[in-house]
């Protein structure tokens, strides 16, 4: 609710109180709902293989003060009676608790079963209206119920042509309903009777494919029919089967192989049987149209070489060969319990231009991770090449220079980011890549032979994991949202089953780069699903000294340059900050034997509490800070994080043995680093005032001493940035933390060299990798390793954070900072219990600051030093900040 007030304050409190009565009249007759049925956060999910998944629910309840004092959560196989009140599964008794996130706990859930669930909940003793019946649904289970074999074609890892593979079968009885379960070394299309299964893009996830594999389900009851049916599987090769070459050596991957998948179709008929057809030596195979694929650079695609119908019953197949069993990539085969990638949103070009008879240049007018999509007629044979790039050169044709640097080819047949199709001149054709995406903006479309293209003739298709938004801001500051705008698709354009560097160049999912920007990925999107599977790599590649590599998955590169404190602490990091966000432990619990091994190996390397294992402030501007006081103070946090997680899950000893190491390292840092008497660290530059500010390594008693520091530093710097990536992380949040919100917004809201507005007025739709756009290396214009900018917006202005001491938000910290340049902002953050609104906007002398709190969640309000509350609601004083309720909030600020 947001509450026009006039300028006489008398009248503005007269106004306040009755507005808000009204409202609250009005929430009081509002029933409240159940809502936001999820399992293991997702919705309706049909592929669990956890015997205790987590269930959640929201409460929606408009009225002030709403709140959960009781549940009770009913679990059955039989939706019908479950409607009438009856759980054949689980039914638990009225849990007196706030709860809204419970592990399911009734009789051993079995494989391939279909459970529905609802959720009754009560509130101050009056019982809500019933949650809607929601579901889940087992999968396998376990790897002895595959019934599958490990099939590929008889050719080997460096055969180009991708392999299709097909099985005709007839069904005789009358279908109620099949799942389809597909576990794939490489990546893979499925299609039932001629169609696609499914809108996935690059499934399965990328993996340590010798250490683990995923597989997934579809439910495909309306693909098939009465009688004679056929499945398709066509593979690629993706991280599986890298066969460019680069400076990370994918090409001599340990796994290397052929792709292979293993499938079982599981029919259950009306009469109650079933039938599995499944992958093995009946099946028949042969080469495709797609004669090369790369997840790397591209895909070239013979339209020549395709065979019409191949999916389907009636296609005649003797000329087809047979198939070859194979071993598993790995014993460790689970489902993909995630948010899949997609083509999420469809891009036309923005303009074209002819360039010559041959060439065509296509702008999408943004930076984007994905592919493009051609429509073209010409004469058979013709050779398309489709080259995508992030910037043009002086001469007006599409320029790779900034993102091929660690290519490192061959020979002339596999050319970066450039898809070929060969014309079949069967009329009109569409090509789009089908295991691969590519980072770009422009599209340059040339040919051997002439061909007619309109600007209609292109589409770009923005791809990433399909996360749903979780977070919006918008401010008087029209640079500002730009820079909110560029992060996030920044962030999603390297969101891809795992957080990565950039979309075009690498593709790698660099540890620093992930962690920094992982609350701002959080407090827009809800990635939880994405980032659980992403510590399972991390597990799957620790080694048992616990060192892990710089980049994850890793083929074996990135253990020897790149990893340490300062890089790989997202071992700890990423599990902590999904406790704050979800109130969720899991994947803390899950880490904490990885981040111990961890922390015990850096002990042993430097017993002094001070470590040089490192990259240091990556990317700086000027200033260049010590690597030794940069990765110690990860090494202080990934300690301080695990004496925490040993608190909360009981384990005194190490609460006590890692309570005191983070100590240690603290003092060693103050003691080599700080200056007590001026309150500056080492040279006194941003970076290391910021970090140990952000940290919590400075001691309380000279907290402001070093933030005025760092205030005077940034305005000697023309209050502009002179930091890398660390630096660029802490610094934002330690001014505004710190009284110097003024400051923080001086530097965030620049717009000359150097700075995120720099970028911006230069055209930028993304961020890059570098401050000096003119840098002739580190320069992609798709990277997230800038990214914090994008949390900072929640955190330092619109001052929504999670509460340490009750976490999920739970209890919401509001912080907001009345910045004296910006008219207004609005900052909305959807957690756990719903959505969160913290905005304000200037009204003359004054500041109107309206909240909005969920239900089933508190909130604790610090107004900034010196401003005086004229007229409020709600809440009651208390010393250490506003503690209100759920409900809807507006305060009048001078």
């Amino acid at each position: 609710m947001t509450t026009i007030l006039p300028k006489n304050p008398s009248f503005s409190k007269i106004l306040l109180f009755i507005i808000l009565t009204l409202s609250s009249a009005y929430a009081a007759n509002a029933a409240a709902k159940i809502t936001g049925l999820k399992c293991e956060y997702l919705i309706n999910p049909i592929s669990m293989d956890s015997p205790h998944p987590r269930l959640m629910w929201v409460m929606d309840d408009a009225r002030q003060g709403a709140k959960q004092t009781a549940y009770q959560l009913s679990v059955s196989t039989d939706s019908v009676e479950l409607s009438k009140g009856i759980a054949n599964t689980w039914q638990t008794v009225k849990v007196v608790s706030g709860n809204s996130r419970v592990n399911y706990n009734g009789k051993a859930l079995q494989p391939y079963t279909k459970y529905y669930w609802r959720v009754a909940v009560w509130d101050k003793d009056r019982k809500s209206d019933i949650s809607a019946i929601a579901s889940f649904e087992t999968g396998l289970m376990d790897k002895s119920n595959w019934k599958g074999t490990w099939i590929s074609d008889n050719n080997d890892a460096n055969a180009k042509p991708a392999p299709y593979f097909r099985n005709s079968f007839d069904l005789t009885k009358k279908i109620k309903s099949a799942r389809a379960y597909i576990a794939v070394a490489g990546l893979y299309e499925l299609y039932i009777n001629g169609e696609k299964i499914g809108n996935h893009r690059l499934d399965p996830m990328y993996t340590r494919f010798d250490r683990r594999t995923l597989y997934v389900t579809y439910d495909v009851t309306a693909q098939l029919q009465s009688g004679k049916n056929a499945v398709g599987v066509l593979l690629g090769n993706g991280w599986y089967n890298h066969q460019s070459t680069a400076v990370w050596y994918f090409d001599k991957s340990p796994w290397r192989n052929r792709p292979a998948f293993c499938l079982d179709l599981r029919v259950t008929y009306e009469d109650g049987t079933t039938e599995t057809i499944s992958s093995n030596k009946k099946w028949k195979t042969a080469l495709s149209p797609v004669i090369f694929n790369s997840i790397y650079t591209a895909e070239h695609y013979d339209a020549r070489l395709e065979q019409p119908g191949w999916n389907k019953p009636n296609f005649i197949d003797t000329a087809w060969k047979s198939v070859i069993n194979r071993q598993a990539p790995s014993l460790n085969i689970v489902a993909q319990t995630m948010q899949p990638i997609r083509a999420v949103e469809k891009i036309p070009a923005q303009s074209i231009k002819k360039l010559d008879d041959k060439t065509y240049l296509y702008d999408l007018g943004r930076n984007i991770s994905g592919v493009s999509s051609i429509t073209v007629k010409g004469e058979a044979g013709t050779i398309i090449r489709l080259k995508h790039a992030e910037k043009l050169g002086k001469n007006g044709y599409v320029d790779q220079s900034n993102i091929d640097l660690h290519y490192r080819p061959t020979d002339d047949k596999d050319p970066f980011q450039t898809d070929i199709f060969i014309l079949s001149g069967k009329g009109e054709e569409t090509f789009m890549p089908r295991f691969n995406y590519k980072g770009f903006q422009y599209v340059e479309v040339s040919s051997d032979k002439p061909i007619n293209l309109t600007k209609e003739s292109l589409t770009g298709y923005f791809m990433h994991s399909d996360v749903e938004p979780a977070g919006t801001i918008s401010s008087s500051n029209n640079t500002l949202n730009k820079i909110w705008q560029a992060t996030n698709n920044s962030y999603l354009s390297n969101f891809f089953g795992y957080p990565t560097d950039c979309p075009q160049r690498e593709k790698n999912g660099w540890t620093g780069d992930a962690h920094i920007a992982s609350e701002t990925g959080l407090y827009n999107f809800d990635g939880i699903t994405i980032y659980e599977k992403w510590m399972a790599d991390h597990r799957d590649e620790q080694q048992p000294n616990g060192v892990l590599p710089s980049i994850i998955p890793s083929n074996g590169w990135g253990y020897e340059w790149g990893n340490g404190p300062d890089w790989t602490s997202t071992i700890a990091i990423i599990p902590w900050n999904l406790y704050m966000f979800y109130g969720d432990s899991k994947t803390l619990g899950d880490n904490y034997e990885a981040i111990k091994r961890y922390v015990n190996h850096i002990n042993d390397l430097y017993p002094t509490g001070l470590t040089t294992w490192g990259l240091g402030d990556w990317v700086p501007v000027k200033a260049v800070s010590p690597v030794e006081f940069t990765s110690s103070a990860y090494y202080f946090t990934d300690v301080s994080i695990l004496a925490k997680a040993a608190k909360l899950f009981g384990r005194a000893d190490d609460q006590k043995t890692y309570e005191a190491l983070a100590l240690k390292i603290k003092n060693a840092i103050n003691a080599k680093y700080l200056n007590t008497a001026t309150g500056i660290y080492d040279k006194g530059y941003q970076t290391e005032l910021s970090v140990p500010l952000y940290w919590g390594i400075v001691p309380d008693s000279l907290k402001h001493k070093v933030a005025t520091r760092l205030a005077e530093r940034v305005k000697q710097d023309n209050n502009h940035l002179d930091a890398g990536i660390l630096g660029a992380k802490a610094i934002l949040s330690a001014l505004s933390d710190n009284g110097y919100a003024d400051v923080a917004y001086s530097i965030a809201s620049q717009e000359t060299f150097p700075s995120w507005g720099w970028w911006i007025v230069n055209g930028a739709t993304t961020l890059y990798e570098n401050w000096d756009i003119t840098a002739k290396s580190d320069l992609s214009l798709n990277h997230i390793m800038f990214g914090e900018i994008g949390a900072w917006y929640f955190k330092g202005i619109g001052g929504i954070k999670p509460d340490p001491k009750s976490p999920g938000f739970k209890n919401v910290l509001l912080t907001p900072n009345f910045i004296e340049k910006l008219d207004h902002f609005e900052s909305e953050h959807t957690g756990p219990y719903g959505k969160i609104i913290s905005s304000w906007k200037r009204k003359g002398s004054t500041v109107e600051y309206s909240v909005t709190v969920p239900a089933n969640s508190t909130a604790t309000v610090f107004f900034p030093a010196g401003k005086k509350v004229m007229a409020h609601s709600g809440q009651v004083n208390a010393e250490n900040g506003l503690k209100i309720t759920s409900g809807d909030y507006v305060y009048l600020i001078k």
